[in-house]
């Protein structure tokens, strides 16, 4: 490398341009919201909020009004989100986009991140104890190894 190349900076080139994070209403995962709109603000990057609504087959065939449910979820975490947005906007300014997406978590974080050509991936730590023993989504996305995923605890 000359020592031209190495001095040469190109100013707001580097960095990632889509960050995205999973939310599910936890409330890690709102502390992985809250900690990828900070990177997504420093870094100028668009931020994607992710919910992957999930179904419930059984739930459907007890007659559990599952879409329902999982839909009002998606309402009010998008409701959270601008509420949260439009408390700070004087003080920060974020992009950001929601999507949901139907599914199981991990697989459907994944078609997420592909097709939002996101650079990072932010995701809430899991807070259900089985997952130590077959592997929360969290770990599987830093198996998948595709992207940086930073897990917020």
């Amino acid at each position: 490398m000359s020592e031209e190349q190495a001095t040469r900076f190109e100013r707001g080139t580097d960095g990632p341009k889509v960050i995205m994070v999973g939310v599910d209403g936890s409330d890690t995962s709102l502390r992985a919201a809250a900690y990828a709109g900070g990177l997504a603000r420093r870094q100028n990057a668009l931020l994607a909020v992710v919910y992957v609504q999930p179904v419930m087959a059984a739930g459907a065939a007890l007659g559990a009004p599952v879409g329902e449910v999982t839909d009002e979820i998606a309402e009010g975490l998008i409701a959270e989100i601008k509420d949260a947005t439009e408390r700070v906007k004087d003080i920060f300014s974020v992009r950001w986009e929601f999507h949901t997406f139907r599914g199981d978590p991990y697989n459907s974080l994944v078609t997420a991140a592909d097709e939002l050509k996101a650079d990072a991936v932010i995701v809430g730590a899991s807070e259900q104890a089985g997952h130590r023993i077959v592997g929360s989504v969290a770990v599987r996305l830093v198996k998948a190894g595709r992207w940086p995923v930073t897990v917020v605890p």
